[in-house]
């Protein structure tokens, strides 16, 4: 996990599941910190992602604003917001773990819990719950894996870990729950993110489907293969194009004539979408933009009035802008290779279509950024790294993508 993240977690906790942000130890610059979105003694805890979402965009009077990567999750999409499952802590599930067998699975979930819960106990100073675990060194067991509890000593040492925790775990769920709270959040903003998850769940891929798909896939004889391998996109020449930045996921189309990108547009501005649906219901009706130019359109307008066109995004067309300009201001060992590389197709393509030369000019190994951009795509053994600090580096090319959001045009 790289330092400076915020990052969306579930906790199980009494009263039920409740979704919160940390953020892990960062630094500003002589000193450490560590943090929960809470204000002042109050973890604060939300029911639902919606929530969550609808009072990060509608709240400034907490613990996290200061953080340096309070305006990225600020710009996430609820969706975006979800706790991934190995952010997921049931504290209220922990004397049913030790109670069971001290397998790979539970000992990992149960070490992962117990440091959570060390971490709350630390930024909110609950001495119930340090001196728990001051009085329980044995719980340290638990970082060293399950083979610790293997054999005779192990499950000695297994039980000396649940009797632990059965003796004190009711007075650390309590502390916890004693400085947990709800505060009331915007009904419309509510709304908005529930919205949003509702489209983004409506786009999701039945995950059977994509199953069922690549089970198909891997029993095709691809030495029988032939033009059935190309898919309608390809047959028309003219790609699906998914951009995820701050203000969640936008999806337009791209096609390159005579070498030159063309998007769909107006030559200067790039429409984008908020889904592939409506994309594709935007498709189907006459609008005057660059497309209309090319040849294959005309098959993508008839596929998409039939209702057969499928807007199918490859991985080599999404671009993800998110958290670059932090990255690169940390430096190049921090920085997505691949994630660069394809910023800097997405930004160029944009300029070339509105015959602009700034990210050309901006990009040339003449100017700090695009020596730094060159040293991350071109490595070379013989040459001279960039100089620390990158953060001059990091605004150019903050300015590059700022011109180039400032071209997209929603429908």
């Amino acid at each position: 996990m790289a330092s400076g993240d915020i990052v969306p977690i579930e906790l199980g906790l009494t009263d039920g599941d409740l979704v919160t942000l940390w953020a892990p130890r960062w630094r500003d610059g002589d000193d450490e910190w560590e943090a929960f979105l809470g204000h002042e003694d109050d973890l604060y805890g939300f029911e639902s992602v919606a929530e969550l979402a609808a009072f990060i965009r509608t709240n400034s009077d907490n613990d996290l604003v200061d953080h340096p990567s309070w305006a990225v999750i600020a710009g996430l999409s609820a969706a975006e917001l979800e706790p991934e499952e190995n952010f997921s802590f049931d504290l209220v599930s922990v004397p049913e773990l030790a109670a069971g067998e001290p397998d790979v699975d539970v000992v990992g979930e149960l070490e992962d819990t117990l440091a959570m819960v060390r971490n709350i106990a630390e930024v909110c100073e609950l001495e119930v719950v340090t001196k728990f675990f001051g009085n329980n060194p044995v719980l340290g067991a638990l970082a060293s894996g399950a083979s610790t509890f293997a054999g005779r000593e192990g499950e000695e040492l297994w039980d000396q870990v649940g009797a632990a925790i059965v003796k004190g775990w009711d007075d650390v769920l309590d502390a916890i729950d004693s400085v947990v709270s709800s505060p009331e959040v915007d009904a419309a903003a509510v709304a908005v993110a529930e919205a949003e998850l509702l489209a983004a769940e409506e786009n999701e891929v039945d995950a059977d489907d994509v199953a069922e798909e690549e089970e198909e896939f891997e029993n095709v004889d691809l030495s029988a293969a032939d033009d059935d391998e190309e898919s309608f996109w390809d047959e028309v020449g003219i790609d699906p194009v998914k951009i995820v930045n701050s203000d969640g996921e936008r999806f337009t189309l791209r096609c390159y004539l005579d070498d030159e990108p063309i998007f769909l547009g107006d030559g200067n501005t790039i429409t984008v979408f908020n889904s592939e649906r409506a994309l594709a219901r935007y498709l189907a009706d006459d609008h005057e933009h660059e497309l209309a130019r090319v040849s294959t359109f005309a098959e993508v307008q008839t596929a998409a009035v039939d209702g057969s066109l499928e807007v199918e995004v490859t991985d080599e067309n999404v671009y993800v802008l998110t958290g670059l300009v932090e990255d690169l201001a940390e430096g190049p060992e921090a920085v997505d290779v691949e994630q660069l590389d394809l910023a800097v197709e997405l930004f160029s393509d944009a300029a070339d279509y509105a015959d602009d030369d700034s990210v050309e000019t901006a990009l040339a190994q003449s100017n700090p950024l695009g020596w730094y951009v060159s040293y991350l795509l071109n490595p070379d053994p013989n040459r001279m790294a960039p100089n620390p600090p990158y953060a001059s580096e990091a605004q150019q090319f903050r300015e590059l993508q700022r011109t180039f959001e400032a071209r997209l045009v929603s429908e």
